[in-house]
């Protein structure tokens, strides 16, 4: 057996020494350094959106205003049409008859009349020459009157007639955009149809409806400048309206109605804007959102770049004692711009995490970096 040297016996002691040794080695972290901001209250200038439809400056139903088979149809759906112009014929042929039955019904009244005014004319002379009694004079100018009565009846049964015959043409009201057809040719038309043979809409121009709480119409009232209501919407400054798939309409509107009273059941009053609608791109029936800004105080606005969402509730991190942060719940009453409005969850003073909140956990120790500015006035 070999003998063990005496710097071995000293190798060995101490790779002895420091495995029984349960101390670990040390480790050093370094908390992160993330912007931290002051959450104060100012003014701001708030944008609401309210849900609104959208409709045409006329909407008409065109409708036959005389009975018959539909013979021809001019238009197709969708095309827009100036004002007088033919959208349908109905076979008129049963009205150009009673027309040709007026016209001579009026012929022979006036020949009657005429006949009338030839025994007048041929009676004066004996009256005055004593040859017959004045009474015959009476009794024949007694029949010219009938006879010219008869020819304004004849005349009003005419023009009743030609104007049923021009029925049978039925015009664009007004110019427009033609809905849907809900006839075909050979259907059989009356004035008494339930379902009217298309509708024209005016585009040109569109209303756009939406309603105000009473106390958001109070608010608007009294951020108007002007005396009357129809005063404060011509200097109302411009609206936007807000489309399908988060787009905005390109042309901006003005206010320019209120309706008359409040709604009994939703206690909302209904306002109307007006848009240009030069190349058709809105139609009757559309919906969207119209943008309205109101100046309101005390208003919380942080930013939405701040915030998590988890399950549709909204939260921030705070800044906490010993610099660790805890995940907060936080109220929003709405947007303005890229910031939330909040209503609840932070009180002022409180400071938040503005950047790098993805991953952070609830108590992470971090180093707060102050930014330039507190977090306080909403965007515009």
């Amino acid at each position: 057996m070999k003998q063990l040297t005496f710097s071995t016996i000293i190798l060995i002691a101490a790779l002895l020494a420091a495995c029984s040794s349960g101390t670990p080695a040390a480790t050093t972290t370094t908390a992160p350094s993330l912007p931290v901001a002051t959450v104060t209250t100012a003014t701001a200038e708030v944008y609401n959106e309210y849900p609104a439809t959208i409709e045409g400056t006329a909407e008409v139903e065109i409708r036959p205003q005389v009975g018959g088979i539909l013979e021809k149809i001019y238009v197709d759906e969708g095309a827009y049409v100036t004002a007088g112009q033919p959208l349908f014929k109905i076979n008129d042929k049963v009205y150009r008859e009673q027309f040709n039955n007026a016209n001579a019904g009026l012929l022979a009244a006036q020949a009657a009349a005429a006949n009338a005014q030839l025994e007048i004319d041929k009676l004066k002379p004996l009256v005055q020459n004593k040859v017959v009694s004045d009474l015959q004079l009476k009794t024949v100018e007694s029949d010219y009157n009938m006879a010219q009565a008869r020819v304004k009846q004849a005349e009003a049964t005419l023009a009743d007639a030609q104007i049923n015959m021009g029925y049978t043409t039925i015009k664009a009201p007004s110019s427009g955009y033609i809905g849907r057809l809900n006839k075909k040719v050979g259907s059989l038309l009356a004035v008494t149809d339930a379902q009217e043979l298309t509708t024209l809409s005016d585009i040109k121009e569109v209303h756009v409806y939406f309603s105000l709480s009473e106390k958001e119409f109070s608010l608007l009232k009294e951020q108007l400048p002007g005396n009357t209501i129809e005063e404060k919407f011509r200097k109302a400054k411009p609206v936007s309206l807000g489309l399908a798939g988060n787009t905005v309409y390109p042309e901006t509107g003005r206010l320019d109605m209120v309706n008359g009273s409040f709604d009994k059941n939703s206690g909302a009053i209904t306002i109307r804007a007006s848009f240009p609608n030069d190349h058709g791109l809105l139609r009757s029936g559309n919906t969207g959102k119209i943008k309205l800004s109101f100046i309101q105080d005390n208003v919380m606005a942080i930013p939405q770049s701040a915030t998590t969402a988890i399950q549709d509730k909204i939260f921030v991190f705070a800044l906490g004692d010993s610099s660790k942060v805890r995940k907060q719940l936080v109220g929003i009453a709405g947007k303005s711009g890229n910031s939330y409005l909040v209503k609840d969850g932070l009180k002022n003073g409180d400071k938040i995490v503005l950047e790098g909140i993805e991953g952070l956990q609830d108590g992470t120790v971090i180093q707060a970096a102050a930014v330039a500015k507190p977090v306080a006035q909403a965007s515009k």
